[in-house]
């Protein structure tokens, strides 16, 4: 009898052989559900919820916070996944799948006697020698390797878009990142706007150098499309505001009022007029235009005063401004937006997604903010690792050929267990791409045994071939993140000996 119930007879508890049951057929189920989303030939999940909302998507990281999962163990192994890509930006479906062919594998041992402490200290050792591994395999990046970068976020986003859109947002990921980047200073992703329009088709999106307003100008009669403009960007309220604190104003004549409301209305006035004084000094020719984009309110008799001298809407000198070659009004049924183009020194950029339909803008903002992450990943670590399975062949062959030999006794278990779960993605690649898993995976340790150092799969052949050569690689932070974690994961499920449930409930019965 299990001691938890000696102390309370009415206790819910699994014992060990229950547990560990439990916990493996977790980590199978959530392995099953994810191995089709893998790589360029993954299919698509349907997510539908209460209001019959539907979002169709193969991104893992939206899969595992929008599915109802209720299943503890799966729950545990999901937001492992889900920190991977808080972390990192991608990876989400590889850790759960290198955890469940960790689990999966872990079986058979186990249902032959092996005990889990066994397999855990297996686990360490690999874990460690496949880090080791991975920074021998790396490859250097360099930040001004355009072409490099191109194929990272390439490769990031054709597992999640089809080829002729992901290669068009390629460009995009890349151009939008070198745009914000500065020497010296961590990359702010932040600064790389999203904005989205129900209009057209998703080849229609594009990378605006510049900012992308969802409101048009503040007046009728302001200007709808203007040229070489200086921006002002401000945060300063050009209308009449209330005391922060409780106050009174006491007069005891008319004109003391009129004194006190004229003296409120000159102080608003004064700003606007300096703007104005501004825009009269910088704009000294026809063809200069002059911008205001404000963080807060303008009342109507300052837009009057601004619309008067051609102006779209604490020493103002001409230094502080922006200088972009367009603004315009852009109207899309009742909606109105203020696009920014042309600006001459641009420290923050705009993504514009187009498509017919919400399930399509979503697709693409997913993808978006995983090509985003890819490039920023790359230029962090400044080293890439091909990609295509390449890097899973030649870590479990490292990991079976060297490794095994130097450990003693039944850890060696471990280790194989490890190197089975690496060549798990391989198979999963050539599953999804319609090939027999066996077969693909020979072919790739024969040509890996033939000398070839890195060999990857053509999902386009099922053929091996060098993914370097095809421009395909994975971020370095990524594959870290996964084989640092997985092991971890494993180790716990597998030496869980009893499953109780806890907290108040267990008293009240």
């Amino acid at each position: 009898m299990s001691s938890v119930r000696t102390l309370n007879p009415n206790a819910e508890t699994m014992g060990r052989s229950a547990a560990l049951f439990m916990n493996i057929n977790a980590a199978k189920g959530l392995h099953e559900v994810m191995k089709t989303n893998l790589g360029p030939k993954g299919t698509i999940k349907m997510l539908v919820d209460g209001a019959m909302q539907i979002k169709l998507t193969k991104d893992g990281n939206v899969l595992l916070r929008e599915m109802q999962i209720q299943n503890p163990t799966a729950v545990m192994i999901a937001r492992t996944a889900v920190a991977q890509d808080d972390v990192t930006g991608d990876g989400t479906t590889s850790t759960v799948l290198m955890i469940g062919e960790m689990m999966k594998h872990a079986e058979r041992y186990l249902s032959e006697g092996t005990h889990p402490r066994v397999l855990a200290e297996g686990f360490d050792v690999a874990k460690k020698e496949t880090l080791d591994f991975l920074d021998k395999f790396k490859q250097p990046c360099e930040p001004t390797d355009r072409e490099l970068l191109r194929c990272v976020a390439r490769t990031s986003l054709r597992t999640k878009l089809r080829e002729e859109l992901a290669d068009q947002l390629t460009d995009i990921a890349v151009d939008s990142v070198m745009m914000i980047r500065k020497p010296d200073t961590p990359i702010d992703l932040h600064m790389i706007e999203t904005m989205f329009m129900r209009h057209k088709l998703d080849q229609d999106t594009k990378l605006i150098c510049g900012l992308v307003l969802d409101h048009g100008s503040r007046h009728p009669d302001m200007p709808k499309r203007l040229e070489n403009c200086f921006i002002l960007t401000c945060n300063i309220s050009l209308e009449y505001e209330k005391s922060e604190v409780n106050s009174g104003f006491y007069y005891s004549s008319a004109e003391q009022r009129e004194k006190l409301v004229s003296a409120e209305r000159d102080f608003t006035d004064e700003k606007v007029r300096q703007i104005i004084e501004l825009k009269k000094k910088v704009c000294d020719t026809p063809d200069k235009s002059f911008v205001i984009i404000n963080m807060k309110g303008i009342d109507p008799l300052s837009l009057d005063m601004l619309a008067k001298e051609g102006i779209m809407v604490e020493e103002l000198t001409p230094d502080i401004l922006g200088k972009a070659g367009l603004v315009y009004e852009y109207i899309l049924g009742e909606e109105k937006y203020t696009f920014v183009e042309e600006v001459q020194n641009p420290t923050s950029c705009t993504i514009l997604i187009k498509g017919p339909n919400d399930h399509t803008i979503a697709q693409i903002k997913d993808a978006v903010r995983d090509g985003l992450r890819a490039v920023k990943n790359c230029l962090d670590d400044g080293a890439v690792v091909p990609g295509a399975g390449a890097f899973e062949i030649a870590a479990a062959h490292h990991l079976r050929t060297n490794v095994k030999k130097t450990v003693q006794g039944r850890a060696k278990l471990g280790i194989e267990t490890f190197a089975e779960a690496l060549l798990g993605f391989p198979k999963i690649l050539a599953e999804n791409s319609g090939y027999d898993t066996q077969e693909t995976i020979i072919k790739l340790q024969e040509e890996h045994e033939a000398g070839t150092a890195v060999v990857g799969l053509d999902v386009a052949t099922g053929e091996p071939f060098d993914p370097v050569m095809a421009g395909i690689y994975d971020n370095y932070i990524v594959k870290k993140q996964i084989i640092q974690s997985a092991p971890v994961i494993c180790s716990q499920l597998l030496l869980c000996d009893e499953i109780m449930r806890a907290g108040i409930n267990m008293r009240k019965k």
